[in-house]
């Protein structure tokens, strides 16, 4: 049964209300009819998910999304369209089913095979767990804006704690948001407690549509989702520009791409972007070159929406609307209902940016106060151009016909001289980064191939020439975003994470233009035209062995697979009115990534604390206060915070240690092999402090159920038996116990068995910031290393209000550096165990 109410929830979102609107009887439904049937399908489903992500985001910024009432809408949306059709919603003789509907189906099946199963990237810390989390936030929750009782709950004198408040570059307050809630999450008062996510919301609605459907399960399939509609936009509009074998060879490749494949997988609004561009842009030619007035208001909303994506997306907008002033020299000017149908959007956009989004905003904000003075002179001297050819082109005969003979050679020799220079002439140098630079390099090297990238500039440049005024809005979008993307990259330069800037635009526009090589010049004769069909077959067959080969490591890797039943045990721990404090980001580990969907999937109250060595004097009265409000506290950390006190105790609940898949990250070529990303923690409840005893001494065994006691280790191992840590150039151990008699502190450490060419082994010991001296370990096994402690010094430290700082200075090695192993950590000695008596 839930299978079953599963496809109707599909069918009503996904495609009833678009299909229903594209056989309402307005706008020359007669040129609708005569597109081919899989087009027509196509486009109702995009219909239907503007529509219901529109719906979706009314709802949310009103504060009353549920998936229920989302249904409801996209039903009464359907059912308004039958009563203003008064019945009259079949198409006129329609066009029949043909053999290319075949082409569609098979890179759906195509997607289905290669785009799931997908990550399991649910954790904070960067975009992708972002992007999850808003749009489960919004799915159990029901708006853009959430206010979260537990950071309206947080007394004043306790905010410095979890949410101090941010500053701009000159120390002031900033104004755009009050604190950081966790990563890519902003406070907007702390007050009530309101918190909005980093990044517009269009791709996480989506996300809460499919949370509503199948759960997180859903949620993660979105993307792969996005992805297969993004291959078939491309497709339609490739073959509407270029004819059929163009598209299917571009979009093919497209589907076995590694990126493709990649973000299929891993959550990314630029999926998002490349289905809705490339539709905006079949839809704007549709409208304004095929003269079909129904698709010029779709135009307008599709390109409108993506304001809601990212912002970036405004070149776009930019792009179409230089091809609309340019077909007004061939008598093609942007329709008004493609303007109206933009404005709407626009407006709403202004509105959304400057309201809930402002955080998001100041950042293009600023971007925009550095671009350089002649940047903008540039600019403003391109669009005076442009707008004094057109007013010429009114007033002296001659004009638009020069300028629409000569304005497509000119883009299509200007871009191929820009690309051609990116490729191999440009080099750093002053303001000027490296991958900035090689940007083009790096997109041929690493994942179009050169010989590729030299046939999409030469295609680019034929079809420029010939076809630019079929297609004006496509070839200017892939100019626009080519130019700004190869001229500044914009992002870490970390592969796969500097290849989303190609996703969109870029990769699909290269491979239509490959395409267009092979297939869709003009050429003199049938012998011309097998020459080229079979050296553009055999270029084509060539790219889709090396597409196939270079994503083979990746088509059976699931990102972080095994991690959300690990969140799901860690979130039993505690109940519904249970306060989780999780370590710091600062605190040298992972664990932190796991309070954000701890709190927003799982729905546990939790508070991330800001700093790794919060003050003990706040963090007692917080404590005192905690344990008056929640049923019980708790604390989540793998080591690395300091914050034990003898104001309060803590039992330990659980510990786990775990890896999860993690490709690899690699700068300078395409990451072939599998890492795992290892998490450690701990969870203690928080209670009263325990009773000290006058003879009671200290002992600590490293390496199980430490985390409390150590500072700036490295991770627990064990070996022949022994738990331990290493240590960095500096660790802290807090020493809890010191007996007023204490005379010895004694440590069972280990060199690790350092090679010869690393520095000899030595641990200088402070207790209290008194020096007690100095270890020089002996090679070979773990052996116990004592030094007297003054008997001055144990009773002060005695006397300490709260635990006292053992501190442990140590020579250190590289094994990466020293004898090329793959370990690249920093390490000092391996400390098993430390007892002070």
């Amino acid at each position: 049964m839930t299978v079953v109410l599963q496809a109707v929830w599909l069918l009503v979102i996904g495609w009833l209300p678009g299909a229903l609107l594209f056989r309402a009887p307005v706008l020359d439904r007669e040129q609708r009819a005569a597109l081919d049937v899989e087009e027509r399908v196509f486009w109702a489903v995009l219909l239907s998910l503007g529509i219901t992500l529109s719906v979706a985001l009314a709802l949310a910024a009103a504060g009353h999304y549920t998936f229920t009432r989302l249904l409801i809408a996209d039903a009464v949306i359907a059912a308004g369209i039958v009563a203003v059709g008064g019945g009259r919603l079949r198409m006129p003789a329609a066009k029949r089913i043909t053999a290319s509907a075949a082409i569609p189906l098979l890179l759906v099946g195509l997607g289905t095979w290669r785009f799931f199963p997908p990550a399991e990237y649910v954790i904070g810390g960067r975009d992708p767990g972002v992007y999850m989390n808003e749009g489960i936030q919004i799915a159990q929750r029901g708006s853009l804006v959430v206010e979260e009782a537990v950071v309206a709950s947080v007394p004043p004198f306790a905010r410095t704690l979890f949410l101090p408040r941010h500053t701009d570059l000159h120390g002031n307050p900033r104004s755009d948001y009050y604190s950081g809630r966790f990563m890519g999450f902003f406070i907007q008062d702390p007050e009530k407690g309101t918190v909005v996510g980093q990044f517009p919301h269009l791709y996480p609605a989506s996300i809460a549509v499919g949370y509503g459907i199948d759960g997180l399960t859903g949620a993660r399939r979105t993307t792969g989702i996005w992805a297969m509609l993004g291959v078939l936009a491309v497709y339609f509009a490739g073959r509407r520009a270029f004819g059929t074998a163009t598209a299917a060879a571009a979009a093919g490749l497209l589907a076995i791409h590694v990126l493709q494949l990649w973000f299929a997988r891993y959550p990314n609004a630029e999926v998002v972007m490349q289905t809705m561009l490339f539709a905006g842009l079949l839809a704007y030619a549709r409208a304004h070159v095929d003269g079909m007035r129904f698709f010029a208001p779709v135009a307008g909303c599709l390109l409108g929406l993506l304001l809601f994506l990212r912002l970036d997306t405004g070149l776009a907008i930019v792009a179409v609307g230089v091809a609309g002033a340019l077909g007004s020299l061939v008598g093609r000017p942007p329709r008004r209902s493609f303007w109206t149908a933009l404005l709407v959007p626009l407006l709403l956009a202004a509105v959304y940016m400057l309201g809930p989004m402002r955080a998001h905003w100041d950042r293009y904000r600023i971007f925009l106060e550095t671009v350089s003075a002649w940047q903008y002179v540039l600019g403003a001297g391109m669009g005076a151009a442009l707008l004094a050819l057109l007013t010429f082109s009114r007033q002296i005969p001659g004009i638009g016909a020069w300028a629409t003979r000569v304005g497509p050679t000119v883009i299509a020799a200007l871009g191929a001289s820009a690309a051609l220079y990116a490729l191999y002439l440009r080099e750093p140098g002053g303001r000027l980064a490296a991958h900035d630079a090689y940007a083009l390099r790096t997109f041929a090297n690493v994942y179009l191939t050169v010989p590729a990238v030299l046939a999409a500039i030469l295609g680019f440049f034929l079809l420029a020439r010939r076809q630019f005024w079929h297609a004006p809005s496509l070839f200017l979008t892939f100019a626009a975003f080519s130019f700004t993307l190869f001229y500044k990259i914009r992002i870490v330069p970390e592969h796969f994470w500097m290849g989303r800037r190609f996703l969109a635009v870029i990769l699909p526009g290269a491979l239509l233009m490959i395409g267009g090589l092979a297939f869709a010049t003009a050429t003199s004769g049938p012998r011309w035209r097998i020459l080229r069909w079979t050296a553009g077959g055999t270029l084509l067959v060539l790219l889709a062995s090396t597409y196939l080969r270079t994503s083979a490591p990746v088509l059976n890797h699931v990102e972080y697979e095994g991690l959300i039943p690990r969140l799901e045990q860690l979130a039993d721990h505690f109940g519904d009115n249970d306060l989780v404090i999780m370590e710091s980001r600062n605190a040298g580990g992972d664990v932190h990534v796991l309070a954000t969907p701890l709190a927003y999937i799982y729905d546990r109250h939790v508070l991330l604390l800001d700093s790794p060595r919060p003050d003990k004097v706040t963090m007692a009265e917080f404590v005192a206060w905690a344990r008056t409000k929640y049923d019980r506290v708790f604390y989540v950390g793998g080591g690395g915070t300091d914050l034990l006190s003898h104001n309060y105790g803590f039992e330990v609940v659980a510990s786990d240690r775990f890896q999860v898949p993690e490709f690899e990250t690699t700068t300078d070529a395409l990451p072939r092999l599998v890492s795992h990303k290892e998490f450690e923690y701990s969870v203690y409840e928080i209670v009263e402090p325990r009773p000290r005893f006058e003879d009671e001494w200290f002992d600590l065994d490293l390496g199980i159920a430490d985390d409390l006691h150590v500072l700036r280790f490295h991770a627990k191992e064990q070996t022949d038996g022994r738990t331990f840590r290493w240590t960095t150039p500096t660790s802290y151990i807090a020493v809890t116990t010191v007996p007023a008699k204490a005379s010895e502190l004694t440590l069972v450490l280990h060199d690790g068995g350092r090679p010869p060419a690393a520095p000899p082994a030595s641990v200088a010991v402070y207790l209290a910031g008194t020096r007690l001296g100095q270890i020089n370990l002996v090679p070979g096994g773990f052996r116990p290393y004592s030094l007297p402690v003054p008997p001055d010094l144990a009773a002060r430290a005695a006397g300490a209000t709260g635990p006292v700082e053992l501190r442990l200075v140590s020579t250190v090695w590289n094994p990466s550096e020293v004898i090329g192993a793959p370990d690249d950590r920093v390490l000092g000695v391996m400390v098993d165990r430390v007892t002070l008596k």
